[in-house]
């Protein structure tokens, strides 16, 4: 079960963190993987680390804030692989700030790369996996869209209306053989939550407040993607899955 032999995932935001944890579960299931990010050292060493677990890895750098630029990068794969099967949405970008002292600038420039440019390069992935009549588009959501954190305005928005995207377009896309779903991590241990777990107040709470008593790591949100992306989970679209260690069910 769950084998993606033959089949080309793409995963964006994948130097690091979740999308690097993405790609290697995708890859030990037999999809060849193409890797993206902004800095070509950063996706230098991704790349030799798939390869040195056996995984085809393909590398793919642009920045997804940059439409143009990242629409280009998938016509370029389309014209020399053929297809993408699997998308994984998942660059962001964050900003913490007090609402009242949140400067307009930087709630445009988080909702732009978490949300447009997300929808827009995804958008065009679709038109691909449309005329092949097959795909499965996977987006990073968040617990914030679904239980409110101070700080996150910018976050938190753009993250609430990707969940409805998700709905959304799993109700235009089905026909096409196109699942699309979302899922929504808790507190994942990686570079975007630097400032959170290496505070130690902060830690405790999470401890505290999570009946799991721990961090997630990027592992268990790659294991998810995995069933997302298996042609298994062919009946699952417009659902957002959330893995959080038991986080937004619990008071």
């Amino acid at each position: 079960m769950f084998d993606l032999s033959g089949q080309v995932a793409l995963i964006t935001g994948s130097s690091r963190g979740i999308g690097l944890a993405a790609a290697r579960a995708l890859g030990l299931q037999g999809a060849t993987v193409i890797i993206n990010g902004r800095d070509a050292s950063s996706l230098a060493r991704a790349r030799d680390y798939l390869a040195a677990e056996g995984i085809d890895t393909l590398v793919l750098p642009f920045d997804i804030t940059n439409i143009d630029q990242s629409i280009g990068a998938v016509d370029t794969v389309l014209k020399t692989v053929g297809k993408i099967d699997i998308f994984f949405s998942n660059a962001g970008i964050q900003h913490r700030e007090k609402l009242l002292d949140f400067p307009l600038s930087e709630f445009e420039r988080v909702v732009f790369a978490n949300l447009t440019a997300q929808w827009a390069l995804g958008r065009h992935v679709a038109a691909g996996m449309h005329e092949q009549g097959y795909g499965r588009i996977i987006f990073t959501g968040s617990i914030t869209a679904l239980l409110g954190r101070r700080e996150v305005t910018a976050y938190t928005a753009a993250k609430a209306a990707m969940h409805g995207i998700v709905r959304q377009w799993a109700t235009e896309l089905s026909a096409s053989g196109i699942t699309v779903n979302a899922i929504a991590p808790g507190y994942i241990k990686t570079e975007l939550t630097t400032r959170l777990w290496t505070d130690p107040e902060f830690t405790a709470w999470l401890e505290n407040r999570v009946p799991m008593k721990k961090w997630g790591e990027p592992d268990d949100v790659a294991s998810t993607l995995v069933f997302l992306a298996a042609r298994e989970s062919r009946y699952i679209t417009g659902q957002v899955v959330v893995v959080d260690g038991g986080l937004s069910s619990s008071m």
